[in-house]
């Protein structure tokens, strides 16, 4: 499908509302690859998607914000509360109500919102230090791929191969991110490594602050990059068994982080640096492109 048949698919629009205001705004503030992936879709599924990305990022917020630990246990059970009102039809403010349509049309399910209020209640309860393997997958699970899951519902392809998109992907998407922002998140006392990869190469250290500048660092980021690695892999081939034109925001997810991991990779697992002026301008112009691109293509 090009671009051209994209823009004219049949979708049931609705006037603009000051709660889709709030959403896209919201959306746009954040400056995230994702709008990039979203911004070529039909009207209906753009504000499905946009909203379920307003929830993550509120969600996200409380976990990461400054209140402290009891609050952010509270009002993330707010939020439990506010979906669970959402299902039996009274959504209550700007998000629950952008999501009310979207829950409706493409069956978004209950559990998986719960599952993403899940993970931020480990990073709320948290901080998380240096967890198993086991634990970091769950953690990827909830905070990762049951995003996935509602966007692959949403992308119309709610398929046993978009079901494995979204679980594979968002693993990939989430390690990456835990990859790249090692330095950021020991910074606020966190460190997403894995126990056991620490402890092959040596690291007795759980400390976020000291593991980040450990020089053997780099090993263990080759080891979650080979995690990674493997769940790109698996999310490529899903994707080829899926309906083309549903998951073309996956494709574009799938490319931009790729460009990520390979930063990465060809820095010897090394941290890099924040893109800034010039580079900054190319990523964001690769971004556009691949979105375009998809989009076309």
């Amino acid at each position: 499908m090009g671009l051209a048949q994209i823009k004219t698919e049949p979708v049931m629009k609705a006037a603009p509302t000051a709660d889709s205001d709030f959403i896209r705004a919201k959306v746009q503030a954040a400056g995230s690859s994702f709008y990039w992936a979203m911004r070529f879709l039909p009207a209906q599924k753009r504000a499905a998607l946009f909203a379920i990305y307003a929830f993550c990022r509120e969600v996200d917020d409380i976990a990461d914000g400054e209140m402290p630990r009891e609050d952010k246990i509270v009002e993330l059970d707010r939020w439990r509360r506010k979906i669970e009102n959402l299902y039996a039809g009274r959504p209550g403010d700007e998000i629950t109500r952008a999501l009310g349509p979207a829950v409706t049309a493409y069956k978004l399910r209950k559990k998986d919102f719960i599952a993403v209020i899940e993970g931020m209640e480990m990073d709320a309860r948290g901080p998380i230090v240096a967890p198993s393997l086991e634990e970091l997958d769950l953690y990827c699970d909830r905070v990762a791929s049951a995003v996935g899951r509602l966007c692959i519902h949403a992308f119309g392809e709610p398929t046993p191969c978009g079901e494995r998109v979204a679980t594979h992907l968002g693993r990939a998407l989430q390690l990456t991110n835990i990859m790249r922002d090692v330095g950021e998140d020991a910074a606020i006392d966190r460190l997403y490594l894995p126990a056991e990869l620490l402890s092959q190469a040596g690291i007795a250290s759980s400390d976020p602050r000291a593991v980040a500048s450990d020089a053997r660092l780099p090993h263990v980021i080759a080891a979650v990059g080979d995690l990674a690695e493997k769940h790109f892999s698996e999310s490529e081939a899903a994707l080829a068994q899926c309906n083309k034109d549903a998951v073309r925001p996956a494709v574009i997810m799938m490319r931009v982080y790729r460009q990520h991991f390979e930063r990465l990779r060809d820095n010897h697992w090394n941290p890099v640096p924040p893109l800034k002026g010039l580079a900054r301008l190319k990523s964001n112009a690769f971004k556009l492109w691949t979105a375009i691109h998809v989009g076309l293509f």
